[in-house]
């Protein structure tokens, strides 16, 4: 609320995973690498094996130009990002951690340092004083893994923290050490898979065959106890976050599956590479690796995908919104800013009077600051595909932002403001649309289900609106009348006798149909 808003046409939230997703696979790579390469030396001159030391030098140069050059670059672009994406969180955790963002940064200046000296002293340096550089860089670069771990952990489960303040609480968080742990594995896996791709070019098969090998033995046996860590990572992570991922909008859990699903095309990618290790060639290492990538990103993203609303959890929104108050000030907390009202509380609106004449400018403001963090108006998340697809009116859009909190179980934040305010928005969204919505009812009952109820419940036993609903279908129908007498927080959506009528219909036969038939879900 305190910081102008960065208008990025395809998605900030886009903007940010393509960045990260290439750095957080190199800067693992730099970790396990620097083991590899100390070790690998150490191999390669206890065997007195000179075509693999000339090997590790060469596979050195391409370590550093990735890892130093690339990853540092686009480390930089990490922070460049989120620091004009979301100021307000990166705010919070340079001052939530400000100690261990020094000594991060301490250890990525020796790392660095240490990578250099590494490459600059082979044939220049004493075997044993090249050896210690190599560790040096190597401590440095787990060092700054343990670091970072334990503030992108905090962001997902602050634990205690929310009450307490402190620094070591927020630090050692529940999901911390098998985080570190999970982390690890991928470190020493990726070690091997990047050396595939360094000997696929060497023109003697009985060379290529050995570095296969060796590689081998990193990636093979750390992949596979990724699962058992990750098992432990997702035990630590609060039941009602998963919950919400496996809500009406399961995008948490569908990438998981990609995770698991991709993490298995590795491992045997790994494996068959091994059954003939002098035919590898430059195409399938890349293979190998590109796959890699998408386990790990797709990591990356179910990390991200369960936290929502939050981006530090239970405490500030993926928008700016403290939900919880903070020492000092208090900031924009959720009822400071209904109490003040949006146009009020934000610093950067150009127009701050709201009347008739300016709704839809004034909600196009009021958008930017409460949902651009995570929606675009056509683009990534596009806001218009939904109301469009949904065929809400004005009246419905409105009513449907009270229910923010709810919707997808969850995973987006309440809308704050006055109720002029919402107003605006509505009909700023509703401007959005390119098709006026069908004044009819729609025909069946699963097309109302899809339009109004979708983006909350689900059709299952547990659900609590259908749960509930009287087993008479005139009774169930009379009920939907009011929704908000049967959840506070639904909204106040109106439907005709018709469309309550079908609903309750198709309802009740969704839910007496055997377990195999389809269920429906809703959410884009």
């Amino acid at each position: 609320m305190n910081y102008p808003v960065w208008d990025v046409a395809f998605g900030a939230g886009l903007l940010i995973a393509l960045v990260a997703g290439l750095h957080v696979f190199v800067s693992h790579f730099a970790v396990g690498g620097g083991l590899f390469l100390v070790l690998t030396e150490r191999k390669a001159r206890r065997d007195q094996d000179a075509a693999l030391l000339n090997w590790l030098k060469l596979h050195t140069k391409f370590f550093v130009l990735l890892t130093v050059v690339f990853g540092v670059v686009s480390g930089v672009g990490i922070w460049f990002t989120i620091s004009l994406i979301s100021p307000t969180a990166t705010s919070n955790l340079i001052h939530i951690f400000v100690w261990g963002w020094a000594i991060e940064w301490v250890t990525f200046f020796i790392e660095i340092t240490a990578a250099l000296l590494y490459l600059y002293g082979w044939d220049k340096l004493d075997p044993k004083l090249h050896e210690w550089f190599g560790w040096i860089y190597f401590i440095a670069a787990f060092a700054s893994l343990v670091v970072i771990s334990g503030i992108i952990t905090f962001m997902l489960t602050p634990g205690t923290w929310i009450d307490s303040h402190k620094f070591w609480i927020g630090f050692f968080n529940p999901t911390y050490l098998p985080s570190v742990l999970f982390r690890s594995a991928i470190c020493v896996a990726l070690a091997g898979i990047y050396a595939l791709i360094t000997a696929s070019v060497q023109k003697d098969p009985d060379l290529k065959a050995r570095i296969v090998r060796w590689g081998a033995r990193w990636t093979v046996p750390s992949l596979a106890v990724l699962p058992l860590l990750g098992w432990w990572y997702i035990r630590e992570v609060p039941a009602e976050l998963w919950a919400s991922a496996r809500g009406p909008m399961p995008t948490g859990t569908h990438f998981a599956l990609l995770a698991c699903i991709l993490l298995a095309v590795t491992f045997v990618l790994a494996l068959l590479a091994f059954i003939r290790p002098g035919r590898l060639h430059l195409v399938f290492s890349l293979l190998v690796a590109l796959v890699a990538l998408g386990a790990m990103d797709s990591f990356e993203y179910v990390r991200e995908a369960v936290r929502k609303p939050y981006v530090i959890d239970n405490y500030l929104y993926a928008n700016s919104i403290y939900a919880a108050p903070i020492p000092g000030d208090g900031g924009f907390t959720v009822d400071k800013i209904n109490e003040l009202g949006v146009l009020q509380a934000a610093t950067w609106i150009n127009d701050r009077e709201l009347t008739k004449d300016n709704q839809v400018t004034v909600g196009h403001e009021i958008f930017r600051v409460e949902c651009q963090s995570c929606h675009t108006p056509y683009e990534y998340r596009g806001i218009h595909q939904y109301i469009v697809l949904r065929q809400w009116d004005p009246d419905k859009v409105r009513a449907m932002l009270g229910s923010l909190s709810v919707m997808h179980n969850g995973v987006m934040p309440p809308f704050v403001g006055t109720e002029a305010e919402r107003n605006a928005l509505a009909a700023y969204l509703s401007s959005l649309q390119s098709v006026t919505a069908s004044a009819a009812g729609p025909a069946d009952g699963k097309t109302v289900f899809e339009q109004n109820c979708s983006m909350c419940h689900q059709v299952r036993p547990d659900d609590h609106l259908f749960a509930n609903m009287p087993s008479d279908p005139q009774a169930a129908a009379d009920a939907l009348k009011d929704l908000t007498s049967l959840f506070p927080l639904m909204p106040d959506i109106k439907l005709s006798d018709a469309e309550r009528q079908a609903l309750v219909q198709w309802v009740n036969t969704q839910r007496h149909a055997p377990k195999t038939s389809t269920v429906a879900q809703g959410g884009n």
